[in-house]
């Protein structure tokens, strides 16, 4: 990608993808770009260009630590308020960051009541949902649930304010439906906050939030700007990446942020030192999330770091991305929800680690095996947080 400064005012940036030109004007955090941010291209007709997160922990490795310093500061730019604060983390990649986000805002504000939930593409129980579309999505079907708590219904019907977390925002428009239909079942609602990584909805765009959504609305990002995609004409044959069946039981656990959440998640200490005995000192470990199941392998992975290992953590994904810019290498899998389409893990190789750990909410199937053998891994099952069971890969 090719790069140019205008000292005092902006950073411009623009690169030919296989999919067409994008040209990105950084206003903010120009200095950070090439640690936080690279640019891939994607399978999508709908939107042919990634701004691929390096600290996300889900299309690249990462350190836990940096991960974790990630959403401290993300937290930190969340205004005081009054009252609960409902965060709301965007299935399927900014899952792991939402939760890190809330618990880093739960460390920073003891004694405050706030709630956890993230949007989902499957459903579990038979509660109230809301349902919306993410239009640019290469899976655009998503669902927030209705906690089945007591307690954390309460936290979300009194909810005082709103904040919406997602890598990036770039027009800001499944924001806006999310924020309306939250509204709409808690009135109470005053003020939202959007925390993302990155955000290229432009200054013009981010000074009118208040206006769009109706309520005094601010935004926290690390890296700001604008971006221009012209897109080239060339097919894309990339195949759906949802299929949505109301019966189907796709195995998604209701217990990691799906029903809602009101204090932070477990670090499995007693797993980590168990797995750090096994562990080499020296060796390269990486420890994997799968699909919507990301901040319980980040928490992993912390552990095992502080006790002195090589680790990094990423996840699997549904969405299909070509391999060009910052993406090197693509590995595809079944799916192991069950919905009959391909996952995919992107910059890792068989044989580039150790030591692979494979964390996963669904029960143990054909999918889980398959992506084990081709990578290696340990395969462990998250029953709830507190109980994991390691599944034999034969």
């Amino acid at each position: 990608m090719n790069a140019r400064s205008d000292p005092g005012l902006c950073v411009k940036r623009s690169a030919e993808l296989p999919t067409g030109r994008l040209d990105v004007t950084l206003t903010k955090g120009a200095h950070e770009l090439d640690a936080l941010l690279g640019f891939a291209a994607r399978a999508n007709a709908k939107r042919g260009f990634l701004f691929l997160s390096k600290v996300l922990g889900k299309h690249w490795p990462v350190r836990p630590s940096a991960m974790l310093a990630v959403h401290e500061r993300l937290a930190a730019d969340v205004p005081a308020s009054e009252g609960p604060v409902l965060f709301i983390a965007m299935a399927e990649t900014a899952i792991g960051l939402g939760q890190g986000v809330f618990e880093a805002w739960l460390r920073a504000n003891p004694g405050r009541e706030a709630l956890f939930v993230h949007t989902t593409r499957y459903r579990v129980g038979g509660g109230d949902i809301i349902e919306f579309e993410e239009a640019h999505s290469h899976a655009p079907r998503q669902f927030l649930h209705m906690p089945d708590g007591e307690h954390e219904r309460a936290l979300l019907l009194g909810a005082r304010s709103i904040v919406l977390v997602d890598d990036e925002a770039s027009t800001g428009n499944t924001f806006v439906n999310l924020a309306a239909a939250c509204r709409r079942l808690n009135p109470s609602i005053e003020r939202v906050h959007l925390s993302v990584i990155v955000n290229f909805m432009g200054a013009g765009a981010t000074e009118g939030l208040t206006a769009r959504f109706g309520i005094p609305t601010t935004m926290g990002a690390l890296i700001e700007g604008e971006y221009r995609f012209e897109a080239a004409d060339v097919p894309v044959n990339a195949a759906p990446a949802q299929r949505y069946d109301a019966q189907a039981e796709r195995g998604a656990n209701p217990g990691f942020g799906r029903l809602g959440m009101a204090r932070a998640l477990r670090t499995p200490e007693a797993l980590a030192t168990q797995l750090a005995g096994t562990i080499a000192p020296a060796a390269r470990v990486l420890v994997l999330g799968t699909g919507e199941f990301m901040h319980a392998s980040t928490l992993l992975g912390a552990a095992l770091e502080a006790r002195g290992l090589d680790v990094v953590v990423q996840s699997t994904t549904r969405s299909p991305i070509l391999t060009w810019g910052a993406v090197s290498h693509a590995l595809t899998f079944p799916d192991n929800y069950g919905e009959g389409i391909a996952n995919y893990l992107y910059n890792v190789a068989p044989g580039q680690y150790d030591a692979v750990l494979a964390c996963h909410e669904t029960p143990p199937n054909a999918a889980l095996l398959d992506a084990a053998h081709q990578l290696g891994a340990r395969l462990f099952h998250y029953h709830t947080e507190d109980h994991v069971e390691e599944v034999p890969v034969r």
